[in-house]
């Protein structure tokens, strides 16, 4: 009998071991994938957590007057690090990358409780923003490596997928938090997210070689290190599909508390959710139709999507408003990573996708610090500012038209 229940025990173990084998040497879908869609996941939500809430404790601290800058100092750190960050991508290594910008989340989390001050805040926003400035782009690159050129939009696809369920989650979480327990708790849980984020890749096996020893000398940029010419059309279009995000980013707690909605982290619940049922299918068709092509269809759906935020007189309309925006930020979103890589040289895609970022966050950062300028507490421009978003959809349409059709 025993020996009976041991040959059963080994054949389902070679079955398990067969099993796992397949996965992990799946062109897409391994064991190393898997690990940075999860850290991907943590990540996210461990930045995105707090936005719901930042407004509110702006305010209570006696900044309400600075909403604006709570995305744009945030994003303005994180383009201001691209390039430094795309250096070390294709130098130092794609993991190491990796875990310096979850490690800035960590500490920013214990952070936040201490600094009680508006200007301590805003410093604080400024570090903040180095995690999303290093993270993604060592990430994008790290994809790109493991990844066979045929499959590279359907793969970036889902790494986004994951990264944007941190996004929904993120929000959701955050505001269940804070009202369930407080401010200081809600800081503290974006630390233990950020750090099983990092946990997760630091002994990933490094995909860049040969690689550099870390030196100071390695921080030296120059001109040619900050921008990589060959991917310029899809830098354009990523800084003016971006900008409605910095409004929406801005905009939308605001909007939402003013149509009667308690839990501000609802709208990024919906428009996620929107983006993650679309990013895999979008990638895939990215693949088969060309980038170009799904990116026009994307600007089309945000240029409705944003006009539709900003007519919302009610919750039907509103939340339609923000599945049209996470139809079209799943859409898009996969393409214009994918567009970059493929315009990249494999030798400097760490700077290729550091150029796309530092145009994805001007865009973003761009459009919160005007949208929050021109806001001032004035609920009714709201729906201007929207209008605005959404005839800048329409300028990248014609940009991309034009380019496509030289």
């Amino acid at each position: 009998m025993y020996q009976l229940y041991a040959q059963r025990y080994l054949i389902r173990m070679s079955f398990l071991k067969n099993t796992l084998s397949k996965y992990n040497t799946h062109p897409i879908y391994n064991l190393k994938f898997a690990m940075v869609c999860s850290s991907s996941l943590l990540f996210s939500a461990s930045y995105n957590m707090l936005i719901p809430e930042l407004p509110a404790y702006l305010s209570s601290m006696g900044g309400a007057k600075y909403i604006g800058l709570i995305i744009a100092l945030f994003t303005l750190t994180a383009g201001i690090s691209r390039p430094f960050s795309g250096r070390l991508t294709d130098t130092v290594g794609r993991v190491p990358v990796m875990v310096f910008g979850a490690l800035v989340c960590v500490f920013c989390g214990f952070l936040y409780p201490v600094l009680h001050s508006v200007f301590g805040f805003l410093l604080l926003r400024l570090l903040h923003g180095f995690s999303t400035g290093f993270k993604p782009t060592a990430t994008s690159a790290y994809v790109a490596d493991i990844t066979p050129q045929p499959s590279l939009g359907e793969a970036i696809g889902m790494q986004s997928l994951f990264y944007s369920t941190g996004m929904a989650l993120g929000p959701a979480v955050g505001s269940f938090i804070k009202l369930t327990y407080s401010y200081d708790v809600l800081f503290y849980s974006s630390s233990v997210c950020a750090f099983l984020s990092m946990l997760i890749i630091v002994n990933m096996p490094e995909t860049l070689q040969p690689k550099k020893k870390f030196s100071w000398s390695l921080l030296k940029i120059t001109r040619r290190d900050i921008i990589a010419l060959e991917v310029m059309p899809a830098a354009i279009v990523t800084f003016l599909f971006y900008s409605s995000l910095g409004v929406i980013l801005t905009l939308i707690p605001d909007w939402t508390a003013h149509l009667g909605i308690a839990n501000k982290g609802l709208f990024f619940i919906v428009f996620t959710i929107a983006s993650l049922v679309v990013r895999f299918l979008s990638g895939k068709a990215s693949d088969k139709y060309g980038r170009t092509v799904i990116i026009k269809l994307g600007l089309i759906i945000l240029a409705i999507a944003m006009a539709v935020i900003g007519m919302a007189s009610s919750y039907f309309i509103f939340i339609a408003g923000g599945i049209l925006y996470g139809i079209a930020m799943g859409v898009v979103s996969p393409s214009l990573n994918a567009w970059t890589i493929d315009m990249s040289h494999k030798h400097a895609r760490g700077k290729a996708v550091a150029t796309m970022y530092i145009a994805l966050e001007a865009g973003i950062g761009l459009g919160a610090l005007f949208s929050g300028w021109y806001y001032q507490k004035r609920t009714e421009v709201i729906p201007n500012a929207m209008f605005v978003a959404a005839g800048i959809a329409l300028i990248a349409l014609a940009y991309i038209f034009k380019r496509t059709s030289r």
